[in-house]
């Protein structure tokens, strides 16, 4: 009997982030190795979902999210989940950023008249589907997670652009980005070339993901609170993908 189609395909870039959504499943189907991406068919919200777990950066989630574009079809949205780093100076560690613009923060080509963050060829940035954003707008309203202080209740869901690099944002970077990037709420290594990978095959993409620092001096904050923000992406996730069609 053929395994029904999935809903969507949640890519992430580490086991971290992978374990939450490894945790809400109600049903995992054994991995699959292929080059150094883990693909693993799971139930989410009693949907069918394909989880990535890709490597961290930008070939890593490019070649695991093109394996599965290829098995799965075009059709089939893809979503970026996991920890982001924080960058506008009003985000908060435990955030969840709604990802509807999505920016190579390492591209310059300004010499041959391409604005910053352009790829020569490629739009400056990259739109997030529409009905996937809104489908995670309504998610995060119904989810409820626990925060320090012990209260309960929706996340706090910032929406804007996330830029990706190659570096990991520590606080040179961030002083840098902010100047080139206003408005820029968060950094991660792997959502742009998703964006650009599902821009080049027409296939709905979006990016979920959670603060686990704020681009602090070394990466001790992210150490503290990856897991955290891991289990708030992947809740909101979860929820969304509970009210995609099928």
């Amino acid at each position: 009997m053929n395994a029904p189609a999935p809903v969507a395909v949640v890519l992430v870039a580490m086991d971290d982030e992978a374990a939450p959504f490894l945790e809400l499943a109600s049903d995992v189907g054994e991995p699959e190795r292929v080059g150094r991406a883990e693909y693993r068919r799971i139930t989410l919200a009693g949907r069918p979902v394909v989880l990535v777990r890709s490597g961290i950066g930008f070939v890593n989630a490019t070649a695991a999210g093109a394996g599965a574009i290829l098995r799965h079809g075009s059709g089939v949205p893809l979503i970026s989940a996991g920890s982001a780093g924080g960058l506008a100076k009003d985000v908060a560690v435990g955030d969840v950023v709604l990802g509807v613009r999505l920016v190579n923060a390492d591209a310059d080509a300004r010499a041959f008249g391409y604005v910053l963050g352009q790829v020569p060829g490629m739009p400056e940035a990259y739109d997030a589907d529409p009905v996937l954003a809104d489908v995670v707008r309504r998610a995060a309203a119904a989810v409820e997670v626990r925060d320090p202080d012990g209260s309960q209740g929706p996340p706090a869901l910032r929406e804007g652009s996330i830029g990706s690099g190659e570096k990991f944002a520590t606080t040179d970077l961030a002083l840098r980005l902010r100047a080139d990037f206003p408005g820029m709420l968060a950094v991660d290594m792997e959502s742009a070339a998703l964006a650009q990978l599902c821009h080049n095959f027409g296939s709905g993409f979006v990016s979920v993901r959670a603060v686990s620092d704020l681009c602090a001096p070394d990466g001790t904050e992210f150490l503290t609170h990856v897991d955290d923000a891991a289990l708030r992406s992947a809740q909101v996730v979860t929820a969304a993908v509970g009210l995609l069609a099928s």
